[in-house]
């Protein structure tokens, strides 16, 4: 399972990690940053998101982080 988050400050909306999440997780925000873009944003209501990294790997200003669950062992007594 993954989560991502956007920095506001450096998103321009250009819409390319929109574009290209498989899962179509990414949106434009309707809100207006501090700097006047219109940023994407992140909803996964589901947890759908596997943590591809693909959005992150596509955005021109590294605004985005990609935070992936690790499974951990469990040990059976």
């Amino acid at each position: 399972m993954g989560k991502i988050r956007i920095d506001e400050e450096f998103c321009k909306g250009c819409m390319l990690c929109v574009n290209f999440c498989p899962q179509k997780l990414i949106q434009v925000s309707n809100h207006v940053s501090k700097k006047g873009y219109h940023p994407a944003e992140f909803s996964d209501p589901q947890s759908k998101c596997s943590g591809c990294t693909l959005c992150a790997l596509v955005c021109p200003d590294a605004a985005i982080t990609v935070y992936k669950e690790r499974k951990t062992d469990v040990v059976k007594k």
